[in-house]
């Protein structure tokens, strides 16, 4: 059974973004149905022979960020024991805008930005269907994440390169 909508168009209706875990948790639906490995309990996907790790978070201190992001390892489960493997890229989900600085440690380090997306996901939270991004990698998974959000959540997507100001 449809339901009517009086005097609106589908245009006027803001759709409600889930909660970064249920994002998460659907897109790797997603995942499975294009072959992709993906974990019951974390947030990976592997594609082909590399793993594709997702963070959440509502802010992260951005030494810790760089920490994180060149160790690149993360524990996966297999059974009851875990294993550590190399992660090829990591994507950072913030439902509160990062700062700053912690976008200028990705942008200012090429080895970084090659492995590293940002999803500034606060603005979509505040019911505007917008995502500032910071993706310099070549992850596939990373783009199939983006078109998913636009299709799926009609998430519009805007680099953040333009917003940062140039240090001096």
């Amino acid at each position: 059974m449809s339901r009517q909508l009086d005097n609106c168009s589908i245009r006027d209706v803001v759709m409600t973004i889930p909660r970064v875990w249920e994002l998460i948790r659907s897109f790797k639906c997603e995942c499975e149905s294009r072959g992709w490995k993906v974990s019951e309990h974390e947030d990976w996907v592997k594609a082909g022979s590399e793993y594709h790790n997702f963070l959440w978070a509502r802010s992260v201190r951005p030494a810790a960020l760089k920490k994180i992001v060149e160790e690149h390892k993360c524990a996966i489960k297999q059974g009851i024991s875990y294993q550590v493997v190399d992660v090829a890229y990591t994507a950072w989900l913030f439902s509160e805008a990062p700062s700053e600085e912690l976008l200028h440690i990705v942008v200012e380090n090429p080895e970084l930005s090659k492995r590293t997306a940002i999803y500034d996901l606060s603005w979509a939270y505040s019911k505007k269907p917008l995502c500032l991004k910071l993706n310099q990698t070549d992850s596939s998974v990373f783009q199939e994440f983006e078109n998913f959000l636009e299709k799926k959540w009609g998430v519009e997507f805007k680099p953040v390169q333009s917003l940062l100001t140039k240090k001096v």
